[in-house]
């Protein structure tokens, strides 16, 4: 899907950009079923308190997801352009939108490379026979705490996406993930069920994930499943809408979104089903964080029968899903950039590529040289101080994630309106109606509850 594929708003071109309608949606799962699933969504279920951050995920997936990835992708299909001229393609002064969408994904992808270079290690390391240890977690922190290593992992992944950008994400890319997502999910699905009846403890551990404790519910709770839907089904990035840029009016989006979201949110369960009981039968620290699923896996993979070949295939699978997922958010400024400054899309992927791999240096040493450095974070308690990682996060999955995704309904209720909108979701009445519950969805429900996100961030609601 390179950015020359697609043309202008309102454009009659309806030529498919995709091999199939089952490659789109691997393609556009794979773009949102990547770290955001398997490597995220673990650690904060496991800190979430388990069961009632499952019960709150589902419904935001429901009543947030599935419309957002509706929405995101009826613009992008309308506009036929980078997503800031998307959302300027009914009114201009709205391009805005897609302006923080842009900022939001850059600022993700910095991070977001890193993961993919330490899930890199870790697959070299399966491959060469690499020793964890008795301590996986120090292993961990000491590969994360260097100053070059981590960079040369996350340079080879950044090479990696520029060159495979430079010919467009619609044919290799297509072929691979049709293969290696299944291919992920069996896996994932095998590696459970290992872990449950051969860790001590993790029927606990299971019981603690899927029966839900309603004491533990509290605002943080509810903001940290819904700012994971977000991110882990990707909206909010501008993800569905530059997909939706190559996606033919023969599509229906209503039903590809539904087959998006079910695969996003069994991917992202399935894989809490592997990392929390044994994370919870194990007593691995709740706060462990970004690390959770590196040491766990290993945990897993060293009790495992060939467990080290499994171990290779898993990371592997897991820098495809990776990559599947850079390749999308990646050319979000990439393709906004080459459209507006007039460039050629190698020039663009290369600037694009230079700049993320650049920021991805702070965030790299700031688990190792910079650990020191604290960034200022104000809210209604006063200031706060976190290392550049969690700056970063909570500055993308708590403000502007929640913030592009209420912009986005307003954009839907009032600039383009419910009307104009049916028109293009359901392609003129073909693929069924919009019902007054969706409208209230996207007029009321959402932007209350991205508003909820936004307050609590800021200390305005606990």
């Amino acid at each position: 899907m390179s950015s020359n594929e697609a043309g202008t708003g309102n454009s009659t071109n309806d030529q498919a950009q995709w091999g199939s309608r089952f490659g789109y949606i691997m393609v556009a799962a794979g773009a949102a079923i990547g770290l955001g699933n398997i490597w995220r969504f673990p650690y904060l279920a496991y800190g979430g308190g388990g069961g009632v951050f499952i019960v709150v995920y589902i419904l935001m997936a429901l009543i947030m997801g599935y419309p957002l990835i509706k929405a995101e992708s009826a613009i992008g299909r309308y506009a036929r352009a980078n997503v800031a001229t998307s959302f300027g393609a009914v009114k201009k002064k709205y391009r805005f939108i897609g302006w923080i969408a842009m900022l939001c994904t850059a600022l993700i992808d910095m991070y977001y490379v890193i993961v993919g270079g330490w899930v890199l290690k870790y697959a070299v390391a399966y491959i060469t026979g690499a020793d964890f240890g008795t301590d996986t977690q120090v292993f961990f922190n000491s590969f994360t705490s260097k100053a070059a290593e981590p960079l040369i992992y996350t340079a080879i992944v950044m090479i990696v996406v520029a060159i495979l950008l430079f010919f467009g994400i619609t044919n290799l890319v297509e072929k691979i993930t049709k293969f290696m997502m299944p291919a992920l999910f069996i896996l994932l699905l095998i590696c459970g069920i290992w872990a449950v009846f051969s860790t001590p403890n993790a029927a606990e551990g299971l019981k603690y994930y899927i029966v839900p404790d309603f004491s533990k519910m509290s605002v943080k709770v509810f903001a940290d499943a819904a700012t994971q839907v977000l991110f882990s089904i990707g909206i909010g990035w501008g993800i569905f809408v530059t997909l939706g840029a190559s996606l033919p009016k023969s599509n229906n989006i209503k039903k590809d979104s539904i087959w998006i979201a079910v695969c996003d949110t069994v991917v992202a369960l399935t894989a809490g089903f592997v990392i929390i009981p044994s994370a919870f039968g194990a007593g691995v620290d709740v706060s462990s964080g970004p690390s959770l699923i590196f040491v766990v896996m290993t945990q897993i993979f060293s009790k495992l029968p060939g467990g080290r070949f499994i171990g290779i295939f898993f990371f592997i699978a897991l820098l495809f899903a990776a990559l599947s997922t850079l390749f999308t958010i990646i050319e979000i400024p990439n393709k906004w950039l080459e459209e507006t400054a007039h460039i050629s899309h190698r020039k663009s992927t290369t600037i694009t590529s230079l700049v993320i791999f650049a920021g991805g240096i702070i965030v790299s040493l700031g688990f190792g040289v910079l650990s020191g450095v604290q960034l200022p974070f104000i809210d209604l308690n006063g200031v706060s101080y976190y290392n550049i990682y969690n700056w970063l996060d909570t500055f993308t999955a708590y403000i502007l994630l929640p913030l592009g995704c209420l912009l986005t309904c307003f954009y839907v209720a009032k600039v383009w309106g419910f009307k104009d909108f049916e028109k293009e979701l359901t392609v003129n009445g073909r693929d069924g109606g919009f019902s007054q519950f969706q409208k209230l969805l996207y007029a009321v429900i959402v932007p209350v509850l991205m508003l909820v996100v936004i307050l609590n961030c800021f200390g305005f609601i606990k």
